[in-house]
């Protein structure tokens, strides 16, 4: 079994704290503007973030060479978006039942899963910790 030291245990936890933190930011963000830019009738700002999503989930389960990479990232964005799609009292809603909408919260969500399924399931070191050693730090 490989054993760890306090650096890298540190230094992986708050990458992952990180991603945890763009994944909020990601739905935060998304939730206010998936609306904002149409083509026609497409609503492309929505298609954009859904893109986002999935190459930041993606790229944070390839460079972290885990899935929890894209599992941390998704919760974050979660924890944001799913509240988001309530009905607050006077009947506001931040993402509202429409094409922009759906578009945003089920592609997302369709995004989280195959970001899920492209990265490798586990193995290695992640990109930050390569090459480190105590005796010889980068």
């Amino acid at each position: 079994m490989e054993h760890r030291s306090q650096a890298e245990s540190a230094l992986g936890g708050a990458a992952y704290g990180m991603l945890f933190v763009l994944g909020i930011v990601m739905g935060v963000v998304g939730g206010f503007t998936h609306p904002v830019w149409q083509v026609g009738p497409m609503p492309a700002s929505a298609l954009l973030w859904v893109l986002a999503l999935f190459g930041v989930c993606l790229g944070a389960g390839k460079l972290m060479r885990a899935r929890l990479g894209v599992v941390v990232t998704a919760v974050g964005w979660l924890l944001v978006t799913m509240p988001f799609t309530l009905e607050l009292g006077p009947g506001d809603l931040v993402i509202a039942q429409g094409m922009a909408g759906y578009i945003y919260l089920y592609g997302g969500l369709v995004a989280l899963v195959v970001a899920y399924l492209l990265s490798p399931s586990s193995g290695g070191e992640s990109w930050l910790l390569r090459g480190y050693s105590p005796k010889n730090p980068m």
